[in-house]
């Protein structure tokens, strides 16, 4: 008997509100895009500042806030994803509906591309430094959402991003994506370095967590025999 390719991870979409207007495509194992990925998203992907393709990645974020872009570069990095999102939102008014729902559409398309935990790993966990700064970051695919984020900033933005912002995004995401998950930066002086160690560390517990691990295919990772509401 042949093997059986497992699925593909992945989904595309669009939200449009009155607050933003976003295109997301995401795959979980890296690779190619969905077939149903909005095409003014294809027409966007470029060679701007947080965009790098390679032969197992395609990566591209507008967001519209710099250092938001570097955060989800960097978090679709190293989780070994795929992404492109674009966004246009109400930055006349400030950088809360834009970050706040690139987050909420990050985590929504994560849920529909992971589709069930069975198999998977579940539980994830690491650790990322950058220079003097620390954080780890535990996960769990429980689809029980619920996030903790302590990450000790002090400045009031990072480039045009906000620094309140930066734990409400992982909170977001968590909720959407309906995880639990735990990020704390244990030391560092420099904001920039103790919030890109934060996502870092989030994309590796991310990639551990969503890992497959052979032999379990189709088993629910739970005492309970289910991870579903």
């Amino acid at each position: 008997m042949g093997s059986e390719k497992p699925n593909l991870r992945w989904a595309a979409f669009a939200r449009d509100t009155n607050e933003t207007k976003i295109q997301l495509a995401l795959n979980l194992d890296g690779g190619d895009f969905p077939p149903d990925t909005d095409s003014r998203l294809l027409s966007s992907i470029s060679d701007g500042h947080a965009s790098q393709s390679s032969k197992s990645q395609i990566i591209s974020v507008n967001t519209g806030i710099g250092f938001l872009d570097h955060m989800l570069h960097a978090l679709a990095k190293h989780a070994g994803w795929s992404l492109a999102l674009a966004c246009k939102g109400d930055l006349h008014i400030d950088d809360h509906h834009t970050a706040e729902d690139c987050c909420i559409a990050l985590g929504y398309a994560f849920a529909t591309a992971l589709g069930s935990a069975s198999g998977l790993a579940r539980f994830g966990s690491a650790y990322a430094p950058l220079d003097e700064a620390l954080s780890r970051a535990v996960v769990d695919l429980s689809n029980r959402p619920f996030s903790v984020i302590e990450l000790g900033l002090k400045r009031e933005k990072i480039g045009d991003l906000s620094c309140e912002m930066i734990p409400h995004c992982l909170q977001s995401f968590a909720q959407s994506a309906r995880v639990t998950l735990h990020v704390d930066c244990l030391r560092g002086q420099n904001d920039h370095h103790r919030a890109e160690s934060a996502f870092k560390a989030l994309a590796v517990a991310i990639r551990q967590a969503t890992t497959r691990i052979p032999g379990k295919e189709g088993e629910v990772p739970s005492t309970k025999g289910t991870l579903s509401v």
